[in-house]
């Protein structure tokens, strides 16, 4: 390829022929270099150069508008949820289309990218920002590969700061007011999203064969979105929950009045037919909270939960993320991390335990019992009965007796 600068106006071109490997033959083609003979020369000789390396590819002509379309149905449809699809279809048309839709591709720059993020924070929260920004760059990496650009102008946009928002948690008192004003027959649905930890599609897509009563065990092996069977969030998602006595039961009492299901659905209408979610939330989750005098929280939020619940009781951060579907332990410890006592006492002592120095942390319960124990005023099992008024007297203080060990 041989190339020379040419003006136009005001303009400065560079003009180069190229072969068509459709037809064989030699096409005159004319780049726009800027209004400086400066940017012409280096634009000619980067171009010189990518020539001899082998690495120099004609850019596609393409306005932002039908690339979006062309990526939509060559990557999104065939790689993308439906769910995410339908979401990445909404964002590109009613939002990005109206701002770059006539531009060319060639012609948006990270500064035009920048100033649209900021117009949008100025609307919305900082999440749906960055949820935005999603498809735009996944947009604009294809279309480096596809040779619709040569430089990516998204990889170097900054997504806004997204506060994490504060999780609601029920405490047992609540989950048991709330499981009392549920709607008898939708009380198996939200008891297994407390005891289990499930997401919402994974619980209305879960079928009487998941359920492995020889090992007490939930097989989570699908998701429902709009009344359609999914493969799980992520390859983490798929995984076996342990059951809590309570729950094997209730679900067994469940199985004898549910209605029949073509797909033999666990949680589903009168019917047989998959339960609406967001009709579920409405006419029965909400009315229940209602109904329980509890404040309103997400459906999500039992999830959260069952995770706290998991986490008082100390067990392994390992186990709760497999038991939770989590993809790595590190968004588990991310997420929930704030919930794990940063003081646990019971912890130290077992190490002394472990290692027979019973001497040094004694064999009572609490530093108080130990303590009257070694006035030798007390025998160890006279120090329970004396704990008594000990008790009466640090509550009249307005503390609580837990917090001296009794």
């Amino acid at each position: 390829m041989i190339g020379s600068i040419q003006k136009r106006g005001k303009c400065y071109y560079i003009v180069f022929r190229i072969t068509d490997y459709k037809t064989g033959k030699k096409k005159q083609k004319w780049l726009r270099a800027g209004r400086l003979k400066r940017q012409a020369d280096e634009t000619l000789s980067e171009m010189m150069g990518e020539v001899h390396t082998g690495t120099f590819r004609q850019i596609k002509k393409s306005t932002f508008a039908q690339f979006s379309k062309l990526w939509l149905e060559s990557y999104a449809e065939t790689i993308c949820k439906p769910s995410t699809l339908r979401s990445y279809q909404s964002i590109i048309r009613n939002h990005f289309s109206p701002v770059f839709g006539d531009m060319a591709m060639t012609a948006i720059s990270t500064e035009m990218l920048q100033r649209y993020v900021a117009k949008r924070l100025k609307k919305v929260k900082p999440k749906t920002v960055v949820n935005e920004i999603v498809p735009l760059k996944k947009m604009f990496k294809h279309a480096v590969k596809w040779g619709y650009i040569k430089f990516n102008p998204a990889i170097d946009v900054e997504r806004p700061k997204v506060e994490e928002e504060e999780m609601e948690i029920l405490i047992p008192k609540e989950i048991r007011i709330l499981l009392d004003n549920v709607t008898p027959k939708y009380k198996p649905l939200f008891l297994t999203a407390i005891l289990t930890g499930m997401r919402r599609g994974e619980l209305l897509g879960l079928q009487w064969g998941d359920i492995d009563n020889n090992h007490n065990q939930i097989h989570v092996k699908r998701s429902m979105w709009e009344g359609q069977f999914y493969s799980p969030k992520s390859k983490a998602s798929k995984r076996k929950i342990d059951m809590t006595p309570t729950l094997v039961l209730e679900l067994k009492k469940h199985k004898l009045v549910c209605p029949v299901s073509e797909h033999e659905l666990v949680f589903c209408n009168p019917f047989g037919k998959p339960l609406d979610p967001d009709n579920m939330i409405k006419r029965e989750f909400i009315p229940a909270l209602r109904r329980a005098k509890i404040r309103k929280i997400r459906f999500h939020d039992l999830r959260h939960t069952n995770v706290a619940l998991r986490i008082e009781q100390n067990q392994n951060i390992k186990y709760i993320q497999k038991q939770i579907g989590h993809a790595s332990i590190q968004t588990t410890l991310d997420r929930y991390g704030h919930l794990i006592k940063e003081v646990n006492q019971e912890q130290a002592i077992k190490l002394d335990s472990i290692l027979g120095f019973v001497e040094n942390s004694g064999s009572l319960k609490n530093p108080v019992s130990r303590l009257l124990a070694k006035t030798g005023n007390f025998r160890e099992s006279e120090v329970g009965e004396n704990l008594k008024p000990l008790k009466g007297l640090v509550a009249g203080t307005g503390f609580e007796p837990a917090t001296f060990g009794l």
